[in-house]
Protein backbone atom coordinates (compact mmCIF):
# COMPACT_ATOMS: atom_id res chain seq x y z
CA UNK A 1 0.00 0.00 0.00
CA UNK A 2 1.11 3.45 -1.44
CA UNK A 3 0.83 5.77 2.25
CA UNK A 4 0.37 9.91 2.09
CA UNK A 5 3.80 9.84 3.72
CA UNK A 6 5.57 8.34 1.59
CA UNK A 7 3.95 10.60 -1.04
CA UNK A 8 5.50 13.35 0.89
CA UNK A 9 9.15 12.03 0.18
CA UNK A 10 8.67 12.38 -3.80
CA UNK A 11 6.07 14.40 -4.55
CA UNK A 12 7.12 14.92 -8.56
CA UNK A 13 6.75 11.09 -8.50
CA UNK A 14 3.56 10.87 -6.79
CA UNK A 15 0.77 9.11 -9.07
CA UNK A 16 -0.82 6.37 -9.39
CA UNK A 17 0.25 5.55 -12.82
CA UNK A 18 3.78 6.01 -11.45
CA UNK A 19 4.07 3.61 -8.52
CA UNK A 20 4.91 0.15 -8.21
CA UNK A 21 2.61 -1.35 -5.81
CA UNK A 22 2.57 -4.97 -5.08
CA UNK A 23 -0.80 -7.17 -5.86
CA UNK A 24 -2.78 -7.67 -3.03
CA UNK A 25 -2.69 -11.71 -1.93
CA UNK A 26 -6.01 -13.59 -1.83
CA UNK A 27 -8.79 -11.90 -4.36
CA UNK A 28 -11.28 -8.87 -4.01
CA UNK A 29 -14.82 -8.84 -3.20
CA UNK A 30 -17.26 -10.50 -4.95
CA UNK A 31 -18.91 -7.87 -7.74
CA UNK A 32 -16.32 -5.14 -6.85
CA UNK A 33 -13.20 -4.05 -9.21
CA UNK A 34 -11.51 -0.72 -10.16
CA UNK A 35 -13.82 0.18 -13.39
CA UNK A 36 -16.83 -0.16 -11.19
CA UNK A 37 -15.34 1.78 -7.98
CA UNK A 38 -14.05 4.67 -10.76
CA UNK A 39 -17.26 4.54 -12.81
CA UNK A 40 -19.31 4.86 -9.14
CA UNK A 41 -16.56 7.73 -8.39
CA UNK A 42 -17.35 9.86 -11.79
CA UNK A 43 -21.08 9.67 -10.52
CA UNK A 44 -20.82 10.89 -6.97
CA UNK A 45 -18.54 13.79 -8.42
CA UNK A 46 -20.85 14.95 -10.87
CA UNK A 47 -23.28 15.18 -8.36
CA UNK A 48 -21.70 16.20 -5.19
CA UNK A 49 -18.47 17.74 -6.33
CA UNK A 50 -15.06 17.24 -4.83
CA UNK A 51 -15.28 17.94 -1.60
CA UNK A 52 -17.90 15.37 -0.73
CA UNK A 53 -15.69 12.62 -1.99
CA UNK A 54 -14.53 10.27 0.92
CA UNK A 55 -13.70 6.60 0.73
CA UNK A 56 -17.13 6.00 2.93
CA UNK A 57 -19.54 7.68 0.96
CA UNK A 58 -17.80 6.27 -2.17
CA UNK A 59 -17.97 2.71 -0.39
CA UNK A 60 -21.81 3.70 0.73
CA UNK A 61 -22.56 4.37 -3.30
CA UNK A 62 -21.08 0.87 -4.01
CA UNK A 63 -22.91 -0.80 -1.05
CA UNK A 64 -20.02 -2.13 0.48
CA UNK A 65 -17.76 -1.40 3.61
CA UNK A 66 -14.76 1.48 2.90
CA UNK A 67 -11.99 -1.93 3.49
CA UNK A 68 -13.50 -3.17 0.26
CA UNK A 69 -12.17 -0.87 -1.76
CA UNK A 70 -8.20 -1.16 -0.47
CA UNK A 71 -8.44 -3.88 -2.19
CA UNK A 72 -7.83 -1.50 -5.61
CA UNK A 73 -7.28 1.75 -4.10
CA UNK A 74 -4.69 3.18 -1.79
CA UNK A 75 -6.27 6.77 -1.31
CA UNK A 76 -9.08 8.58 -2.53
CA UNK A 77 -6.04 10.63 -4.69
CA UNK A 78 -6.12 6.84 -7.01
CA UNK A 79 -9.71 7.41 -7.09
CA UNK A 80 -9.24 10.94 -8.24
CA UNK A 81 -6.71 10.31 -11.06
CA UNK A 82 -8.35 7.40 -12.31
CA UNK A 83 -11.96 9.71 -13.09
CA UNK A 84 -9.94 12.20 -14.23
CA UNK A 85 -8.72 10.00 -17.12
CA UNK A 86 -11.95 8.09 -17.27
CA UNK A 87 -13.36 11.31 -18.29
CA UNK A 88 -10.81 11.87 -21.10
CA UNK A 89 -12.04 9.64 -22.78
CA UNK A 90 -15.09 11.04 -23.46
CA UNK A 91 -13.48 13.23 -26.15
CA UNK A 92 -14.09 11.66 -29.41
CA UNK A 93 -10.01 11.17 -30.95
CA UNK A 94 -12.33 9.27 -34.02
CA UNK A 95 -13.84 12.46 -34.41
CA UNK A 96 -11.10 14.99 -34.42
CA UNK A 97 -9.30 12.40 -37.26
CA UNK A 98 -11.90 12.55 -38.98
CA UNK A 99 -11.53 16.57 -39.52
CA UNK A 100 -10.33 17.69 -42.93
CA UNK A 101 -7.09 19.77 -41.97
CA UNK A 102 -5.74 21.59 -38.57
CA UNK A 103 -7.99 23.80 -38.35
CA UNK A 104 -11.30 21.58 -38.21
CA UNK A 105 -9.49 19.31 -36.07
CA UNK A 106 -8.14 22.13 -33.63
CA UNK A 107 -12.24 23.45 -33.27
CA UNK A 108 -13.24 19.36 -32.94
CA UNK A 109 -10.76 18.89 -30.19
CA UNK A 110 -11.45 22.35 -28.62
CA UNK A 111 -15.28 21.67 -28.07
CA UNK A 112 -15.71 18.26 -27.22
CA UNK A 113 -12.44 19.28 -24.30
CA UNK A 114 -15.32 22.45 -23.34
CA UNK A 115 -17.94 20.11 -22.78
CA UNK A 116 -16.48 17.13 -21.17
CA UNK A 117 -15.06 20.03 -18.64
CA UNK A 118 -18.74 21.43 -18.47
CA UNK A 119 -20.09 17.43 -17.83
CA UNK A 120 -17.91 17.19 -15.34
CA UNK A 121 -17.00 20.42 -13.19
CA UNK A 122 -15.12 19.26 -10.20
CA UNK A 123 -12.17 18.84 -13.31
CA UNK A 124 -11.64 22.19 -13.51
CA UNK A 125 -10.22 22.42 -9.96
CA UNK A 126 -8.00 19.25 -10.44
CA UNK A 127 -5.73 21.05 -13.25
CA UNK A 128 -2.46 21.33 -12.02
CA UNK A 129 -2.68 19.18 -8.61
CA UNK A 130 -2.42 15.84 -10.71
CA UNK A 131 -0.27 14.89 -13.33
CA UNK A 132 -3.30 13.81 -15.67
CA UNK A 133 -0.61 11.09 -17.43
CA UNK A 134 -3.33 8.33 -17.57
CA UNK A 135 -3.83 6.52 -21.11
CA UNK A 136 -6.58 8.17 -21.96
CA UNK A 137 -5.09 11.97 -21.02
CA UNK A 138 -1.82 11.16 -22.66
CA UNK A 139 -3.69 9.89 -25.97
CA UNK A 140 -5.52 13.44 -25.50
CA UNK A 141 -2.37 15.57 -25.41
CA UNK A 142 -1.04 13.74 -28.12
CA UNK A 143 -3.52 14.10 -30.88
CA UNK A 144 -3.37 18.07 -29.50
CA UNK A 145 0.36 18.30 -30.07
CA UNK A 146 0.25 16.61 -33.47
CA UNK A 147 -2.75 18.71 -34.46
CA UNK A 148 -0.96 21.65 -33.37
CA UNK A 149 2.18 20.79 -35.52
CA UNK A 150 0.05 21.04 -38.75
CA UNK A 151 -0.54 24.18 -38.42
CA UNK A 152 3.03 24.99 -39.67
CA UNK A 153 4.07 27.14 -36.27
CA UNK A 154 8.07 26.95 -35.78
CA UNK A 155 8.80 24.39 -32.55
CA UNK A 156 9.45 27.18 -30.39
CA UNK A 157 6.21 28.35 -30.92
CA UNK A 158 4.21 25.33 -30.64
CA UNK A 159 3.85 25.15 -27.05
CA UNK A 160 2.41 29.06 -26.64
CA UNK A 161 -0.54 28.53 -29.19
CA UNK A 162 -1.30 24.97 -27.35
CA UNK A 163 -1.66 26.88 -24.41
CA UNK A 164 -3.41 30.18 -25.72
CA UNK A 165 -6.10 27.75 -27.63
CA UNK A 166 -6.53 25.57 -24.29
CA UNK A 167 -5.98 27.66 -21.85
CA UNK A 168 -8.92 29.34 -23.38
CA UNK A 169 -10.99 25.99 -23.07
CA UNK A 170 -10.47 25.47 -19.74
CA UNK A 171 -11.00 28.76 -18.65
CA UNK A 172 -14.19 29.35 -20.67
CA UNK A 173 -15.41 25.46 -20.00
CA UNK A 174 -14.55 26.27 -16.00
CA UNK A 175 -16.91 29.28 -16.00
CA UNK A 176 -19.44 27.51 -17.82
CA UNK A 177 -19.72 24.40 -16.19
CA UNK A 178 -19.48 26.95 -12.61
CA UNK A 179 -22.30 29.17 -13.84
CA UNK A 180 -24.17 25.70 -14.91
CA UNK A 181 -23.75 24.32 -11.17
CA UNK A 182 -24.60 27.62 -9.87
CA UNK A 183 -28.10 27.75 -11.48
CA UNK A 184 -29.20 23.87 -10.88
CA UNK A 185 -27.97 24.97 -6.57
CA UNK A 186 -30.55 27.76 -6.87
CA UNK A 187 -33.41 25.45 -8.40
CA UNK A 188 -33.32 27.49 -11.70
CA UNK A 189 -32.75 27.14 -15.29
CA UNK A 190 -29.88 29.24 -16.75
CA UNK A 191 -31.95 31.17 -18.40
CA UNK A 192 -33.99 32.51 -15.46
CA UNK A 193 -30.82 32.83 -13.13
CA UNK A 194 -28.99 35.11 -16.00
CA UNK A 195 -31.87 36.94 -16.60
CA UNK A 196 -32.45 37.33 -12.90
CA UNK A 197 -29.07 38.48 -12.18
CA UNK A 198 -29.03 40.72 -14.82
CA UNK A 199 -32.12 42.35 -14.24
CA UNK A 200 -31.07 42.56 -10.54
CA UNK A 201 -27.82 44.81 -10.99
CA UNK A 202 -28.93 46.44 -14.41
CA UNK A 203 -32.47 48.11 -11.89
CA UNK A 204 -29.86 48.93 -9.11
CA UNK A 205 -29.45 52.48 -9.52
CA UNK A 206 -26.11 52.18 -7.57
CA UNK A 207 -24.89 50.67 -10.78
CA UNK A 208 -26.90 52.63 -13.44
CA UNK A 209 -23.78 54.68 -14.21
CA UNK A 210 -21.05 52.60 -14.13
CA UNK A 211 -23.08 50.28 -16.39
CA UNK A 212 -23.85 52.99 -19.07
CA UNK A 213 -20.73 51.97 -20.89
CA UNK A 214 -21.63 48.40 -21.02
CA UNK A 215 -25.78 48.78 -21.92
CA UNK A 216 -24.93 48.29 -25.64
CA UNK A 217 -23.49 44.71 -25.56
CA UNK A 218 -25.60 43.52 -22.06
CA UNK A 219 -28.69 44.17 -25.10
CA UNK A 220 -26.62 42.92 -27.51
CA UNK A 221 -26.13 39.53 -25.79
CA UNK A 222 -29.95 39.48 -24.60
CA UNK A 223 -30.78 39.52 -28.06
CA UNK A 224 -29.03 35.78 -28.95
CA UNK A 225 -31.66 33.54 -27.71
CA UNK A 226 -30.82 31.89 -24.38
CA UNK A 227 -27.91 31.45 -22.06
CA UNK A 228 -27.23 28.08 -24.24
CA UNK A 229 -27.17 29.80 -27.35
CA UNK A 230 -25.11 32.45 -25.78
CA UNK A 231 -22.46 30.24 -24.92
CA UNK A 232 -22.25 28.38 -27.94
CA UNK A 233 -21.85 31.69 -30.35
CA UNK A 234 -19.62 33.46 -27.81
CA UNK A 235 -16.78 30.16 -27.91
CA UNK A 236 -17.06 29.65 -31.39
CA UNK A 237 -16.22 33.42 -32.35
CA UNK A 238 -13.40 33.41 -29.12
CA UNK A 239 -12.02 30.44 -31.42
CA UNK A 240 -12.12 31.61 -34.80
CA UNK A 241 -9.68 34.44 -33.09
CA UNK A 242 -7.13 32.44 -31.95
CA UNK A 243 -7.19 29.95 -34.98
CA UNK A 244 -6.77 33.41 -37.29
CA UNK A 245 -3.80 34.20 -34.81
CA UNK A 246 -2.16 31.46 -35.60
CA UNK A 247 -2.46 31.66 -39.35
CA UNK A 248 -1.37 35.24 -38.91
CA UNK A 249 1.73 34.07 -37.01
CA UNK A 250 2.51 31.09 -39.36
CA UNK A 251 2.21 33.50 -42.41
CA UNK A 252 4.32 36.22 -40.43
CA UNK A 253 7.03 34.10 -40.29
CA UNK A 254 6.79 32.01 -43.43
Amino acid sequence: MVKAADRAKNPTGSSVWLEQRAPRAGGGPAGLDRDRIVAASVRMLDRDGLAKLSMRRLAAELGVTAMSLYWYVDTKDDIIEYAIDTVYAEIDLDAVAAGADWRERLRTLALHYRRMLVRHPWMSPCAGQYLNIGPYAIAVGSKIQETIRETGLPLGGQPGATQAVFQYVYGYGTIESQFARRAAEAGMSQDDFYNGAVAAFRDDPQFREALEPMTDILDERASHGGVSAIWERDFAYGLDILVAGIEAKVAGEA
